[in-house]
């Protein structure tokens, strides 16, 4: 048996590599800092005392603020006690987190549901509401207490009518654990948690026997895939980089070879044009003598 605090955060999706889409809760899931240990021997059970969520020192009463630096740790906002025979080990000042639940386990949420109120026994119980009609007079109203003729000086203990709704300790069973993220510090389990949004539970091993093991597929590695893609459009501009310089390199080689070319086309038209110079001289001469 293990426990740990967390904080709902909100519903998300994510999908496994065969295009399975698995419904889950994000749970943040902060260090779990022992602030005491409750002993059979002075407090007749075992429990640790746990610390959620740094807090300013000075917001604290004096108290607090002496307890807290009698445990060593630093002040949190909230304190819970846990429960569990794989959790009692670790000592005061110590902290774990979303790496005592692995991918592919069952757990329990125990969080408190969200309050609505005083509210009416068609909306808190799902009562059938009266006829629309407007001559009908009886529309949403809490209807009969049927007592008549057995106890008449009182209502019936259990009789579902109009009060308090929500706000209450409640508990969903056998959820499974999609992913858990020691490093970033999260945990997603499939499906709905109690409790409003960034409202703290308490996730716990399953307590029912699991008599079918649940399958869990392998997830899509969104960072993988998003590092593969990166390589993939880094080597590829690199490729173009490389041809685009080698075609460069073609084109002035193509041109600088043409440039001599034409410089040594021109050379010989001229050499062919100019008369030889040693004839001229030997017929100059030859005109003195």
């Amino acid at each position: 048996m293990k426990q740990l605090l967390g904080r709902k955060m909100g519903m998300t999706e994510v999908f496994a590599e065969d295009g399975t889409m698995y419904p889950v809760t994000v749970i943040e899931v902060l260090p779990n800092t022992v602030l005491g240990k409750r002993t059979k021997e002075k407090n007749g059970y075992e429990a640790l005392q746990i610390g959620y969520e740094d807090a300013k020192s000075k917001s604290l009463s004096k108290p607090l603020q002496g307890f807290y630096k009698k445990s060593g740790v630093s002040a949190k906002k909230h304190i819970v006690e846990l429960k569990g025979d794989e959790i009692y080990s670790h000592e005061v000042g110590e902290s774990f987190g979303a790496e005592i639940f692995a991918s592919g386990e069952v757990v329990d949420v125990i969080g408190t549901s969200k309050g609505h109120g005083y509210s009416g026994t068609i909306k808190r119980y799902h009562h059938h509401i009266g006829p629309k009609g407007h001559g009908s007079g009886y529309h949403r109203q809490i209807g009969s207490l049927a007592n008549n003729g057995r106890c008449n000086n009182r209502v019936i203990p259990g009789k579902t009518m109009s009060g308090h709704h929500g706000n209450e300790s409640a508990t969903v069973l056998n959820l499974l654990v999609v992913e858990s993220n020691p490093e970033k510090g999260y945990i997603l389990v499939k499906g709905g948690i109690p409790g409003p949004r960034k409202g703290l539970v308490v996730v716990r091993s399953a307590v029912l026997t699991q008599f079918k093991k649940p399958v869990l597929k392998t997830l899509v590695d969104l960072k993988a895939k998003e590092e593969a893609e990166l390589a993939a459009k880094k080597a590829a501009e690199e490729a173009a980089r490389a041809e685009a310089e080698a075609k460069k390199t073609a084109e002035e080689a193509a041109k600088k070879a043409a440039e001599e070319a034409a410089k040594a086309a021109e050379a010989n038209k001229e050499a062919k044009e100019e008369p030889a110079p040693v004839a001229s001289e030997a017929k100059s001469e030859e005109k003195g003598e």
